[in-house]
């Protein structure tokens, strides 16, 4: 029986995307994990996957469709010995079995060889190998996830998207109009030359996601200067070295480090907000934010604290030259429980940023600047100082917790040869 190929969520806060490009033609015989299709996403444009074999009978979007909701057909999937005939007889026949369950990341739906009603009876998970491969090494129960696949079959996508399922609200239900109405702001600017530009889909992303952060978290900010003489200092004589290697370390790889490092100094501030619970991490996985056209990414660098600088280094700019080019996968992208914003770099001598949920804080990077400092003996002298604030969610971390962390961080900045030991 014809099956039809649906649009994936290939994010969980993807809610429609755009086929941007067709990757077979209809005829063309597929085999499970061949690319069929770019997807533009809300994130980036990412490449689609059959999940079993057959023949591609038709293909029902044409490629460049921008706004196709997620779980429309796009193509119709054949088996051995059927043709075009029987997609027509099939479309004819009401149909029969329950569309799959909406979970928190539904996907794709390709043809597979039939399978009894999967965990009806609570005896029997059907779901694919590489889907029970992630779930174990994850440590995710089966029994609690909704398949998308064909006849509810657990494919990798569900598997994947469910660790941050808890915490992701829909685009659609956290952005809420603010101000007055579009056709009211066409009226009061009627007589003024403006230019109408519509939103993509990352741009929706990060309205509804911010907005539902300032609504829903209640942060509160801590503040602190850091002299940063020594950490410049060192940096020069690391680059030096590293010359031979054509390497280079930046403030920011320091940062990133002294914030990994303070995370596992103060395990209690490593956690995120899930809703009813907290989820304490071990590892430190911390997201830096990255400019992009029209928008930013958090690109996660997982395990930060086992890390070399060097090691940091040539992973975050392998990240960032990915995320501008739209190429990073959701894994490289979700999770985390902390995160940095730098504005150092455009002469910003500090800011607040607002928490990406569910982390648990973000820090906010200033420029460092030449500044008069009284020292502990009384004498002025000049240092280079940094100014930096750590947004806080204090559902997640309560203010003496906060400070310990940011102490913490201070601390290792201005003694960045601990960083090194």
């Amino acid at each position: 029986m014809p099956t039809e190929i649906l649009m994936p969520a290939l994010s969980p806060t993807m809610e429609e995307g755009a086929l941007a490009k067709w990757l077979v033609k209809e005829g063309d015989t597929v085999q499970s994990g061949d690319l069929i299709a770019e997807i533009e996403t809300d994130k980036a444009t990412m490449e689609f996957e059959a999940v079993d074999e057959g023949v591609i009978g038709k293909l029902l979007v044409p490629e460049g469709t921008e706004g196709v909701k997620v779980n429309t057909p796009i193509a119709v999937l054949l088996e051995d010995g059927e043709t075009a005939d029987d997609i027509a007889a099939t479309a004819t026949k009401p149909a029969t079995a329950p569309a799959p369950a909406p979970g928190p990341a539904a996907v794709k739906s390709e043809k597979t060889a039939p399978v009894p009603a999967p965990k009806t009876d609570g005896k029997r998970i059907f779901a694919s190998p590489l889907a029970r491969r992630i779930a174990a090494e994850k440590g995710i129960d089966l029994t609690q996830i909704t398949g998308s696949g064909p006849h509810g079959r657990i494919v990798k996508a569900d598997v994947l998207g469910q660790p941050t399922a808890l915490a992701v609200t829909s685009p659609a239900s956290a952005a809420k109009p603010a101000g007055p109405a579009t056709d009211v702001l066409s009226k009061i600017y009627a007589d003024r030359d403006y230019q109408e530009i519509p939103l993509n889909g990352m741009r929706k992303t990060i309205a509804a996601r911010l907005t539902e952060a300032k609504q829903s978290i209640p942060h509160f900010y801590l503040r602190r200067d850091i002299r940063i003489d020594a950490l410049l200092q060192g940096r020069a004589l690391i680059n030096k070295q590293l010359e031979a290697r054509g390497l280079k370390i930046s403030v920011n790889d320091f940062i990133i480090k002294a914030c990994a490092m303070a995370l596992q100094s103060v395990p209690k501030a490593n956690a995120i907000w899930a809703n009813d619970r907290l989820f304490q991490l071990k590892p430190s996985d911390v997201a830096v934010a990255v400019a992009v056209d029209d928008g930013l990414f958090t690109p996660v660098i997982k395990d930060a604290e086992t890390k070399t600088l060097s090691q940091l280094s040539v992973e975050m700019k392998d990240l960032a030259t990915r995320a501008r080019e739209g190429k990073l996968a959701p894994s490289e992208y979700l999770g985390g429980s902390f995160a940095i914003s730098n504005l150092g770099m455009f002469g910003i001598d500090n800011f607040d940023a607002v928490i990406n949920p569910p982390h648990g804080a973000i820090l906010a990077v200033g420029a460092g600047v030449k500044k008069p400092v009284v020292g502990k003996d009384g004498d002025l002298s000049v240092a280079t100082v940094m100014s930096v604030t750590l947004s806080v969610d204090h559902r997640v971390i309560d203010g003496a917790l906060g400070a310990t962390l940011l102490n913490a961080i201070v601390d290792n900045l201005e003694n960045p040869v601990s960083m090194l030991a």
